[in-house]
This record gives structure tokens, sequence and C-alpha cells, in this order.
């Protein structure tokens, strides 16, 4: 497994040069303005992303958890250039995305693809699936006449539908067979880099599996790379190559998944991880129960965030210097980095 690196502005990680990312994120935030009144004026921004680097290697799975609000879904849009970001850079290839023309973007658009949460609302109702599967053909004239025909076959072949789904419209599929039209969408353009925003998120448990297990075929037999997006931690450790844990649109904590799931560095993953629910309910016992983490208080405000750490307000280990001093990520074991002063003290702590 390739290894890679993610900082923040105040002290960004040393880059690998045998290595060369295909996704780059530089220092990227977002802020979406707060308006008010009559004439719609600024009043605010909610910081939705603050200094976000990220590297994203070659045939990797890329996982990203944190709670809902963290920015995740903006993170993933931003590098998709669906909405523009405030400030950074998103590098793909080594081109950055920002500064191509609406032409070269759409060209661009071939190879970075995204397949949504929901299944259901992300296909045109009014549309057959054959003709949702050939649109992004038609759009970039790869193919048409016959050879489109072909290649929406097999596009279904790919993901496990019959061939006469290609004349039946969304609402006559289940949910899975629909993030399987989903997925065959998001492949049609031979992409090299796909984001899956929580794609199994709204299917039954039997059903995740499922959609996994084909998401981990098509990558090993078309070289994909992904950023596998979700709040489940127990699905992100099964297909995640390394694992980013964001916190109110900072990343916090970057390492291979092995290192994460096993030892965890900073406070906030540690809380995320001890809230996985274990399947035996007699692992249930007071002593169990003691050494849960549990978070008091809701995530702040983005458009007010917290100075210094932002989640020093949560943290059961939080100081005084927390409150001040914003920490950097910094790596304390090989391949895994994570943003805590209270590290700094004592390297890993236990």
């Amino acid at each position: 497994m390739k290894q890679s690196h993610s900082s923040n502005a105040a002290d960004e990680a040393p880059s690998k040069p045998l290595d060369q990312p295909l996704v780059s994120v530089k220092n990227l935030s977002k802020h979406f303005p707060i308006r008010k009144g009559f004439f719609h004026k600024t009043v605010g921004a909610v910081q939705a992303l603050s200094g976000v680097n990220l590297d994203i290697m070659p045939g990797e799975t890329l996982g990203l958890v944190g709670e809902s609000g963290c920015g995740k879904s903006t993170l993933g849009r931003c590098i998709l250039q669906l909405i523009p970001q405030t400030y950074g850079q998103v590098l793909f290839q080594g081109q950055d995305l920002s500064k191509l023309s609406i032409q070269a973007m759409r060209a661009m658009r071939r190879n970075m693809q995204l397949v949504f949460q929901n299944p259901y609302s992300s296909l045109n109702p009014r549309m057959k699936i054959g003709d949702t599967l050939a649109e992004p053909l038609t759009i970039h004239r790869v193919a048409s006449g016959i050879e489109l025909s072909k290649k929406v076959s097999g596009l279904l072949d790919m993901v496990g539908l019959p061939q006469d789904a290609a004349g039946r419209y969304p609402h006559e599929f289940s949910g899975g067979q629909r993030q399987r039209v989903g997925i065959a969408r998001a492949l049609a353009l031979n992409p090299q880099f796909i984001v899956a925003d929580e794609p199994v998120s709204a299917l039954d448990v039997s059903i995740q599996a499922q959609i996994l297990n084909l998401l981990d075929d098509l990558k090993a037999s078309l070289g994909l790379t992904y950023l596998f997006i979700a709040h489940n931690l127990s699905v992100v450790q099964f297909v995640s190559d390394r694992v980013a844990v964001m916190y109110l649109g900072s990343i916090v904590e970057i390492a291979p998944s092995a290192s994460l799931y096993m030892q965890p560095l900073h406070p906030y993953t540690k809380a995320l991880l001890s809230a996985i629910p274990v399947p035996d309910p007699r692992h249930y016992t007071p002593e169990f129960q003691a050494h849960r983490i549990r978070l008091e208080g809701d995530l702040p405000n983005p458009a007010n965030p917290p100075s210094g750490c932002r989640f020093h307000t949560r943290c059961p280990m939080a100081v005084e210097a927390c409150k001040t001093e914003v920490p950097a990520l910094k790596e304390y074991l090989p391949g895994h980095w994570a943003a805590c002063l209270r590290l700094d003290e004592a390297g890993a702590m236990d």
C-alpha cells in the first residue's frame, strides 16, 4: 500500500518524491456566505472547510469519516469542482482544476465521477435506465448508434444488472439495484477517480455488503481510485487503504486503516471508534461501558468555530493551551498523522 500525507496550512507534511498523487488538495477552504435582509447583505460565513491538505494516491481507497455536518461531502464536491472553493487548490494529475476553462473542465470530468448517497434522487424518474447510462456517452461523443447500445449493455453487465433493465424506469428497481445504476453511470466514461459519497448508507445491511463487494471488484479490475465518504466506521475499515478523520472542516488524523483502528491517536478518533456498536450484547459489561468515550455537547457552529483547536470544547483531554493554539498535523507513527497538542507532550498517547 502506498503512503501519503496530509497537513494543514501551518505545517504542511513533506512530499513523497517517489509517489505522485492522483489528487492533491492544498490548503483548501470553503466558506458559504450567510445573507440576510431584503438586499441579501452578507453578514457572515459558514466555514465548511478550513485549510484542508490531502493527497490521494493512484489505486488507493481513502476513507473519509466524521460526524454529520463536518464537511465531508463539501470536500468531495470541491474536489470535483461541483462547487468552487473559496481558497486553496485542487490538483488532478498536477493540473489546477480551478484554472481550467469550462471546455477543459468538461473534458476533465471524464476522469472524475461521483456516486451519490441517495440512489433514487440521483436518477431522473422520467428517463429509462438505458437513456440514463447513454447520456454521458452521448454528451462526450464517445459512442452513438449500435456502439452506444453495446456500451450500455456492457455497463449493465459490469454492475450485475440484467439487459432488460435498460428499458425500465428507476421506480421499478430496488434501492440496491438503483445504486448499481448510479455506479454504472459513474463508470460510463472510464474515469480514474470516483468520489463515493456515502454510497451504502441508504441501503439495507445485506445490500450494503453487495455494493461494497462490487466497488472493491471494480477497483481491482479497472484500477480505480476512490474517495470513500461515510460515517459508518466499520464500513470504512472494510474498504479503505487509508482513513482520514475530519472534524468541523479540518483533518485531525490520517493513517493507514490498520494503524488507525488499532492505535488511534487523536481524542476525537478514539471517541468515534469507541462508539462503534458491538454485535454481541454480552460485551456490554460495566467494564466495557466504563471505557467508552462519551463526547459532551454538540458540534460547534461552523459559522463561529472555536479558537485554537476546534475540538477543545468537547475534548476530555483539553488543556488551557488548546483554547488558543492551532495544532498542526504531525507524523507520530510511520504514515500516521494527527493534530493534537497533547500528543506533543508525551508522543503517541496510550
